[in-house]
């Protein structure tokens, strides 16, 4: 026998999970959630862990199911605790990430009555969420089929579920029991392999095309997707655009996508629109791809997904193969051939045109934004994961390359600042990788308290971009004829990370030009005993116009 809460659901919730195989609980304190607490940590099947803030404890979670591929589970008290895990579910639901949010509450009866901590939460996550579901108080055969539904749809659609578990007084009592029995559970699925008949009417389709694009967007790395795609690139009429957070990469793909197209005037992106797109992955980072998609459209859109909610990014899908792009593409390779054509070399014409006024621009460059993207690239070591915080900081990344065994994430669910911190120390503490979180200054004074808690790791680093704030407002065409650029855009500030690395004792160091830069990313990689922050420092330094003059540059 062992020790449990005495609350009936607390039980049956327990025996699930355990039954489901799921050991990660991020924890946040509270009293309403006692009875969650004494079962958990009173279970040595569970890993658990405590962090305070719950917006950052989502995050958190998000970025070791993101690593695991299995459902973390989040636990809060009642009231506007759960309302701060908002952020983390809906980046959650967009990214495909699975989250079992469960949270404890007042019984029904003190709902909207003037009880403390006490709010609306049955379905509160619905919009963003794929199941929800309020139990009983006494833990009956259907709460123990609610929570089974919730934890299996959790693995299926790879998302978020919240289950929402009321208690009555006593919270704090203990009994010794046995674990009730759970029942059959689902928790994997089989790709969908499909009928070669089927697949024979858009192989007809796709040999007759002699302009085909695949379009890869955020991905996890792949092996075999990175040998299907090699071999697709043999085709001279198949072009193939990837961004970093792809995670694969070729020399005969377009790795830099806004490198290659920013700058095209709309008769060159007309003269290269695709007849047949074919989109693997979703949440493009680049809007400058989106654009040209969506004007000169594709007489064909397929997008290979396994999801019950496939994006329509470009106004006008065709078809969705609801199933794994390794599954598809293992059928589809054997009955397609290459076609004669110059589609592919157009393109990588282009490539090599702009990279060489890449090239030169980067060499006559001084310290500023851009010329520390081009050595962070250059000197990233082998086998680290890169999180890259989102606005400014992800748009940078996507213009240089990176080594193949270098794997790549971001918050491109929602492109929220708020949880970029969060995410990368929560992927960090389940990963054998080094990690490092490339930052911009706004992104990581917002998600500070993601560093508040005992869970960082010593190989963790963080280069933070403080370029004294939202840089990317002075880039955009806009905010600046506005009279509010720098105050409400901007929000121009003179703070540094100094203060937090000392509280939560990282080795800090602060640089300013580019000698500086230089030695402290030799530095920055080469220790490995405690956290680290590398503040870039380039408030100086006219970082939108010397953008502007990258592109202007690439379009001579």
């Amino acid at each position: 026998m062992q020790k449990h809460s005495d609350k009936p659901s607390t039980q049956l919730l327990s025996a699930v999970l355990q039954k489901a195989g799921i050991h990660n609980i991020v924890i946040s304190p509270g009293s309403r959630n006692a009875p969650l607490i004494i079962e958990f940590t009173s279970q040595p099947a569970f890993h658990n862990l405590s962090v305070v803030d719950e917006r950052v404890a989502g995050f958190f979670a998000l970025g070791m199911a993101q690593q695991t591929g299995q459902p973390t589970v989040l636990v809060c008290t009642s009231g506007s605790a759960l309302l701060n895990y908002y952020p983390a579910i809906a980046e959650a639901f967009y990214s495909h990430i699975p989250l079992i949010v469960v949270s404890a509450d007042r019984p029904q009866k003190w709902i909207d009555q003037g009880e403390g901590q006490t709010i609306r939460q049955h379905n509160v996550f619905k919009n963003h969420s794929w199941y929800n579901v309020t139990l009983s108080e006494t833990g009956t055969e259907q709460d123990l089929e609610k929570i089974k539904n919730a934890v299996e749809t959790a693995f299926k659609q790879c998302g978020p579920v919240h289950i929402n578990m009321p208690f009555d007084e006593p919270l704090y009592q203990i009994v010794e029991t046995g674990l009730p029995e759970t029942g059959k559970l689902q928790t994997t699925w089989q790709d969908r392999v499909f009928e070669i008949s089927f697949l024979e009417q858009f192989e007809k389709k796709w040999q007759a095309s002699k302009r085909k694009m695949i379009l890869v967007g955020q991905h996890y790395p792949s092996e075999f997707l990175q040998l299907q795609l090699n071999k697709l690139a043999e085709d001279p009429s198949v072009i193939i655009l990837t961004e970093n957070i792809s995670n694969v990469t070729n020399d005969r793909f377009i790795n830099n996508i806004d490198q290659a197209i920013f700058s095209l005037d709309d008769v060159t992106l007309k003269y290269l629109k695709p007849d047949l797109l074919l989109t693997i992955g979703r949440n493009i980072v680049s809007k400058k791809v989106k654009q040209f998609l969506r004007k000169h459209k594709p007489v064909e859109h397929w997008h290979i997904e396994n999801t019950a909610l496939p994006p329509d990014t470009f106004e006008v899908l065709s078809q969705h193969f609801d199933t794994s792009p390794e599954m598809f593409l293992s059928q589809f390779l054997f009955l397609v051939k290459p076609v004669p054509s110059d589609y592919q070399q157009n393109w990588l014409d282009i490539k090599r045109k702009h990279k060489q006024r890449h090239q030169q621009f980067l060499e006559r460059t001084g310290f500023s934004d851009l010329k520390s993207f081009e050595l962070i690239s250059q000197n990233i070591p082998s086998n680290y994961m890169v999180h890259w915080g989102n606005s400014s900081t992800v748009r940078y990344a996507q213009l240089f390359d990176y080594r193949q065994d270098i794997i790549h994430f971001s918050n491109r669910g929602t492109s929220g600042i708020d949880g970029s911190t969060s995410t990368a120390v929560g992927a960090a503490y389940v990963s054998d990788r080094p990690v490092m979180l490339v930052t911009g200054d706004i992104s990581f004074l917002y998600d500070s308290n993601g560093l508040w808690h005992k869970y960082l790791k010593d190989n963790f680093k963080i280069i933070l971009i403080n370029n004294g704030g939202g840089e990317i407002f002075n880039f955009i065409p806009g905010p600046a004829q506005t009279s509010a650029l720098e105050e409400f855009f901007v929000t121009k500030h003179h703070h540094d990370a100094s203060h937090l690395a000392e509280m939560y004792q990282f080795e800090y160091k602060k640089v300013t030009d580019l000698k500086e830069l230089k030695s402290g990313l030799k530095k920055l990689f080469a220790q490995n005993n405690r956290p680290q922050i590398l503040e870039i420092d380039t408030k100086e330094v006219d970082n939108a116009g010397i953008l502007k003059a990258y592109f202007n540059n690439i379009k001579q």
